[in-house]
């Protein structure tokens, strides 16, 4: 379902990213854990193409950007619509609605039909438990709800794919959970998720796999209990021994 082969990425000199390689099956849900600076968002970024990998082969379904070559415009522009991106910040459009913030992307870039994507717009907000919310504005909301409005967003794209970027690192802690359980829905559902985050818990519950990642590289990736109870590299241990 996702492949990435080979992804490195450069800022000037400083080399970010040195050589991933990752496949994740349909349906699963990897996390990705690791300390700050590790790479781990720009790998996410570089496999929305919100950055563009200095090397590498990404492959999401039956697309594939090779970027040893030159790759187009559109083709980026299909392969990202493939994925559905949840930043850290909610990114909410704050003079629109809900609602509206929900229907932009398919009316705006996929030149949906207004009602139809209202109808689907207000059945997404229900399912991430806002269906009494859809007229408030974001700075109506809490930062939970916002982060919810920004997964249903996401989510009215029908991506193949969602990618979480630390989705509850800047909400306060008694609003995490009622975004970990939409994630945790998803997941159930089927999702192909990839979740960057510092939220072991979720990890354990959630998780198929489990991705440490350290110095631009992957260290260690196994199965949640083991990566949890008895992982094999001395760094993995040192960095959860620290946080757990």
């Amino acid at each position: 379902m996702i492949s990435i082969k080979g992804l490195f990425k450069q800022f000037g000199q400083l080399e970010v990213l040195k050589g991933i390689d990752i496949k994740v099956e349909k349906g699963k849900v990897v996390v990705v854990i690791g300390p700050s600076g590790s790479g781990k968002t720009t790998m996410l970024r570089c496999l929305n193409v919100l950055e563009t990998p200095s090397k590498g082969i990404l492959s999401i379904g039956g697309q594939t950007l090779d970027f040893s070559q030159n790759v187009s415009k559109k083709n980026i522009a299909a392969f990202r619509r493939l994925t559905g991106m949840v930043f850290q910040n909610y990114n909410l459009f704050p003079h629109m609605t809900a609602l509206e913030n929900v229907m932009e992307g398919p009316v705006i870039v996929k030149g949906e039909n207004k009602q139809k994507a209202r109808q689907r717009a207000q059945g997404l907000l229900e399912k991430v438990g806002l269906g009494d919310k859809v007229n408030y504005y974001p700075s109506q909301l809490s930062g939970g709800q916002q982060q919810r409005v920004g997964i249903a967003r996401a989510l009215a794209m029908e991506p193949e794919v969602m990618l979480f970027d630390e989705p509850t690192s800047a909400l306060d802690p008694e609003l995490v959970g009622e975004v970990l359980k939409v994630m945790k829905d998803l997941a159930k559902e089927g999702m192909t998720m990839i979740v960057v985050t510092h939220e072991m818990r979720f990890a354990r519950e959630a998780a198929d796999e489990v991705i440490f990642m350290d110095g631009g590289v992957v260290v260690e990736r196994n199965k949640p209990d083991e990566m949890f109870t008895t992982p094999k590299e001395e760094r993995t241990k040192k960095f959860l021994n620290m946080i757990m």
